[in-house]
């Protein structure tokens, strides 16, 4: 049975930075594409990151220079580093596998940036 279990979010002040982590179980991790995806309040969601297996990174716009995302095969573990959070980032944070044209994702990490 495939597991996401997400972790690390918190309240944040603006400008502030949060790793967040995903520990994931039931497949072949190290030959799986993953990513994050997050869900603003009222909103639908959103795209966030995606690292390949081969290590290759995307990040959606409004995210490139303040997150990074990166894995460790080892651990079984992806990780999303978020820096200079604003309030727009305030969102439920969801990991994601891809698989069969469908989205697994786990419960969520939630991240409230305010002052």
């Amino acid at each position: 049975e495939v597991q996401l279990v997400e972790s690390g979010g918190d309240l944040v002040q603006p400008g502030g930075s949060l790793k967040l982590s995903c520990l994931a179980s039931g497949f072949a991790f190290s030959s799986a594409d993953l990513m994050w995806e997050r869900q603003a309040p009222g909103k639908g969601r959103e795209w966030v990151s995606t690292i390949l297996a081969s290590g290759m990174t995307y990040y959606t716009g409004p995210m490139k220079g303040r997150a990074t995302i990166s894995r460790d095969n080892a651990k079984s573990t992806v990780y999303l580093q978020l820096n200079n959070l604003k309030p727009e980032g305030t969102a439920m944070y969801y990991c994601i596998y891809p698989k069969s044209g469908l989205k697994i994702s786990g419960q969520g990490t939630q991240v409230t940036v305010s002052s």
